[in-house]
C-alpha cells in the first residue's frame, strides 16, 4: 500500500513538474539586431543639445531604454578601427591584433593600414582591403556560425576599417563611402558585388549631387542656442564640398550620416535582414565628429548642428528597421568610440604658463642611438619609430649577442631623462605587468606582432613631433564619457550609473542570441537584460 501511494506521489509530481515546464515560454531571440557605432559620441555634448532634439532619437533611447551613463573601453587611446573590433569582439587589441587605424609592418619598416590586403580588390574602390587582420571571431561571426551562416550580417560605415571590422570574417557585405569618389564600395573578400550596389550608385545621391551641397544649421533654433563658452558664437556657417579633398571633407561633417542611412535604407529593401526566424544583424556607424577634424572651438556651432542632425538619423534608422522587423522584435546597441579628435588643442600653453612643450620622437631615436652606441658598440640599434614606439633591430641585437632585456631597460632609463616624457614602458615590463594599476590598460592596447619594443608616454599638455611625418599630436588626458544604450525586444528601461566596460556587449547580445561569444572575450555579460 505504502509503495502504491509513493507511485502515485511520485506521478503527481512529474506531471506538475512537466505542465510548468510547458506554462513557461524562453525569451525571445530577434529577429534582427542592431549594432548603431556612433564614432566619437560624447555625453556632454549629447545631454547639452538636448533642448534641440526630437522625440524619437536620444530622448527615446534615454526614456525606453536601459542606459548605461558611464560606459569605457579597457585599453588606452581607442581610435575608430581598435574600437570597433573591440565592440564586435568583446576583446582588446592585446587579443585582437587591431591596436589602430595604421601600424608598423616590422619586415618593411612601413606603415600599413589596418585593412590592408593586397589579395583582394576593390568593388568601386582601388582600396584592396579586408577584415584578415583580426586574429579572433566577431560576435557576428559567431552568429554566422551557430546558424550555418543562414544568418544575414551587414556592416555599413563611412569608412573601410569600420564597416569591416564592424561586419566582420563571415559576413554577408561591409560597405563604406569612397574617398575619391563619394560611391558605395565593397570588397571581393566577400565574393561578387551585388547588383543593387551598382545600382544605388548609378542614382541621385551625394556622389552626384556633392557640387550642389550645402551645409547649414538644421534650424533657426541651432544658430541661436549658445552651449560653449570659448569666446561666443560665431555667425551661422555654410560650408561646400569642393576640391579633391571634398569627399573627405563630406565624411568628416553632420551631412555624412544623412548619407549612411539613405544607404541603409537601400540595403534594407534589397536584402531579407529580419524577415525570418533566424536572427541577422546589421552595424551601422554614425559619425559624431568635428567637422573636417577641427577642434571644437574652430566651429562650434558646427558641433551643435552635428548633434541635431544625428538625433533625427537615429530616430530614422529605428523607424525604418521596426517598420521592416516589426517593433519588439528588434534589438538596438547604441554606443560609441570612446575618443574624440575635438579634444586636441591648438592652443599655447605656455602663454598660460602651463606646463607644456615639444617631444621629439625622431630626435629622441637619434640621442638613444648614440647612447647606446657607446654603450655596446656601434650600431643602428633602434631601427625607426611610429607614433610613440620605438621600434629595435632585434637581429642586429642577437647576433651582437646583447642582452636584450638589459638593453631595453638601459633604453628606458635613458628616456625617462628627457623633457617631456612622463613615462617610459618596455615591451617586457607591459607584458609581466598586466596586472599593475595604470598598466593594464597600456598592456591591453599592446600586441608583440605589431607594436614596438618602447612606448614612450609624454607628459600632458606636450607634443609628440615627428620630423620624418610631420606629424604634431597633442596629449590630452582627459576622461571622455560616452553612454552605452540597449532599445527594443520588450527590455525594462532601466537607468545605470556604474561603469560599465564595451567588452561585455559581445557577451550580452551572445546570451540575447543563444549562441557562443566571440572566441575571445573573456568578459561577462551585461546583467538584467534577458
Amino acid at each position: 500500500m505504502t509503495t502504491r501511494r509513493h507511485h502515485i506521489l511520485a506521478c503527481l509530481l512529474l506531471l506538475a513538474a512537466v505542465t510548468g515546464v510547458e506554462g513557461q515560454t524562453a525569451p525571445e531571440v530577434p529577429r534582427l539586431v542592431v549594432n548603431v557605432i556612433i564614432d566619437q559620441l560624447r555625453t556632454d555634448y549629447m545631454e547639452a543639445f538636448l533642448p534641440l532634439y526630437g522625440d524619437n532619437g536620444f530622448r527615446r533611447l534615454m526614456q525606453q531604454g536601459r542606459v548605461y551613463t558611464q560606459a569605457e573601453y579597457t585599453f588606452s587611446a581607442p581610435d575608430r578601427a581598435s574600437a570597433v573590433a573591440s565592440l564586435m569582439t568583446g576583446a582588446t587589441p592585446y587579443e585582437h591584433g587591431i591596436v589602430g587605424r595604421r601600424w608598423l609592418d616590422r619586415s618593411t619598416l612601413q606603415p600599413v593600414g589596418s585593412v590592408d590586403d593586397r589579395t583582394c580588390t576593390g568593388s568601386f574602390t582601388y582600396e584592396r582591403v579586408s577584415p584578415v587582420n583580426l586574429a579572433v571571431t566577431t560576435i557576428s561571426d559567431e552568429l554566422k556560425v551557430t546558424t550555418e551562416g543562414k544568418a544575414l550580417v551587414y556592416g555599413i560605415a563611412p569608412d573601410s576599417d569600420a564597416a569591416l571590422f564592424a561586419a566582420g570574417h563571415a559576413a554577408d557585405g561591409a560597405y563604406w563611402m569612397s574617398n575619391e569618389t563619394g560611391q558605395w564600395c565593397t570588397t571581393s573578400y566577400y565574393g561578387a558585388s551585388p547588383s543593387w550596389l551598382s545600382y544605388y550608385n548609378d542614382s541621385e545621391h551625394a556622389a552626384r549631387n556633392i557640387d550642389r551641397l550645402v551645409w547649414e544649421p538644421a534650424n533657426e533654433l541651432v544658430g541661436t542656442f549658445n552651449y560653449f563658452v570659448s569666446g561666443g558664437m560665431k555667425k551661422p556657417f555654410r560650408h561646400k564640398f569642393k576640391g579633391e579633398r571634398r569627399f573627405r571633407e563630406l565624411k568628416a561633417s553632420a551631412l555624412v550620416n544623412e548619407e549612411v542611412n539613405d544607404f541603409t535604407a537601400h540595403l534594407l529593401q534589397n536584402t531579407l535582414l529580419g524577415l525570418d526566424p533566424v536572427t541577422d544583424m546589421l552595424s551601422v556607424m554614425f559619425y559624431a565628429g568635428s567637422y573636417d577634424h577641427k577642434t571644437v572651438s574652430e566651429c562650434p556651432m558646427e558641433m551643435q548642428d552635428t548633434y541635431v542632425r544625428l538625433d533625427e538619423q537615429l530616430a530614422r534608422l529605428i523607424r525604418m528597421v521596426e517598420q521592416k522587423v516589426g517593433r519588439g522584435r528588434v534589438l538596438f546597441v547604441v554606443t560609441g568610440t570612446g575618443y574624440s579628435d575635438a579634444d586636441s588643442s591648438a592652443s599655447d600653453l605656455s602663454a598660460y604658463r602651463i606646463p607644456s612643450g615639444e617631444f621629439n620622437i625622431t630626435r629622441s631615436q637619434l640621442l638613444l642611438n648614440m647612447y647606446l652606441s657607446v654603450v655596446y658598440g656601434q650600431g643602428q640599434y633602434v631601427e625607426t619609430v611610429f607614433g610613440n614606439q620605438l621600434y629595435f633591430d632585434l637581429k642586429l641585437i642577437e647576433n651582437k649577442g646583447i642582452n636584450l632585456s638589459e638593453m631595453l631597460e638601459r633604453s628606458a632609463d635613458f628616456l625617462i631623462q628627457l623633457s617631456g616624457v612622463r613615462d617610459v614602458y618596455t615591451s617586457q615590463r607591459l607584458t609581466q605587468g598586466a596586472w599593475t594599476p595604470g598598466i593594464r590598460n597600456l598592456r591591453n592596447a599592446y600586441n608583440p606582432k605589431v607594436s614596438g619594443d618602447i612606448l614612450v608616454q609624454v607628459a600632458p599638455g606636450w607634443r609628440l613631433v615627428n620630423e620624418q611625418t610631420g606629424e604634431r599630436i597633442q596629449k590630452n588626458e582627459t576622461y571622455m564619457g560616452f553612454p552605452l544604450y540597449l532599445y527594443g525586444l520588450e527590455l525594462e528601461p532601466a537607468v545605470v550609473d556604474a561603469p560599465v566596460s564595451v567588452d561585455r556587449i559581445a557577451p550580452t547580445l551572445a546570451r540575447c542570441m543563444r549562441i557562443r561569444a566571440p572566441n575571445a572575450c573573456t568578459a561577462s555579460p551585461l546583467t538584467g537584460i534577458r
